[in-house]
């Protein structure tokens, strides 16, 4: 059952919600009886809020999401530098990691000036269509990264990179120089720079500056970038408290 339940919740990502009861038997597979009963179940709990006719993922989820420690302590070390790179961009700054094939982001930071982007806090995208994404595989496993490459790759917009090689390429440059790229691969408009975050010589996590394409100067950003991502590297190795 709990099983059942967890396909349930599944159905709203990457939004949230909302959906209609019907919406949620056919995204998840189970009879409408298994999903009447679960759905009234998971609102009792708090997991789940009804919105009219429809429902979507409840504050109980949030609170509990925001106490995974190994996240928690990952953001709240973070937050000083994704701070201070923000100050020296003023640009819409991210801090991601990887789950299985796709980056979840545990922070955002944006200005008044808000990008038509599909990241957002507690979201997912494909590793390969950003630029958090893509600092994160470049310094991943050699299996990893032969893995992702042999399934197809997922287009998000008529930019994002669909070949193999092409994929490869532009890791092993990120290899080289620490920093991954990333132009209007996940939102038409915007191109991003990203830096891996290391803990234990594993790369634990990445951060990003999103830009308008019209503005974006990979040269002028990156040394902010860098200097982020190296001092937050820094911070985890010590351990220090921020």
């Amino acid at each position: 059952m709990l099983r059942k339940a967890l396909l349930v919740l599944d159905c709203f990502r990457p939004t949230g919600g909302p959906y209609r009861l019907t919406e949620l038997v056919e995204r998840s597979g189970l009879s409408k009886t298994t999903v009447h009963r679960l759905v009234a179940e998971l609102v009792e709990l708090g997991l789940l809020e009804r919105a009219g006719a429809s429902y979507r993922l409840g504050g109980k989820l949030f609170e509990l999401g925001t106490l995974v420690p190994r996240r928690l302590g990952l953001r709240e070390t973070a937050l000083p530098f994704l701070q201070d790179l923000y100050e020296a961009t003023h640009e819409t700054v991210h801090l991601g990691v990887r789950e299985g094939l796709e980056v979840v982001y545990i922070e955002r930071i944006h200005g008044h000036d808000v990008l038509p982007l599909p990241s957002r806090v507690g979201g997912s995208l494909p590793l390969t269509c950003t630029g958090v994404g893509k600092a994160l595989l470049a310094f991943s496993s050699t299996e990893l990264v032969d893995d992702v490459l042999a399934g197809p790759l997922t287009r998000l917009t008529a930019y994002s990179v669909t070949d193999p090689a092409r994929l490869r390429t532009s890791l092993e440059q990120a290899q080289v120089s620490g920093l991954a790229y990333e132009e209007q691969e996940a939102a038409v408009g915007v191109s991003c720079i990203a830096a891996p975050v290391f803990e234990n010589g594993e790369a634990v996590a990445a951060l990003s500056v999103a830009v308008p394409r019209a503005r974006f100067r990979p040269a002028q950003m990156a040394p902010a970038v860098r200097t982020a991502a190296l001092g937050l590297s820094r911070a985890l190795r010590s351990g220090r408290p921020l």
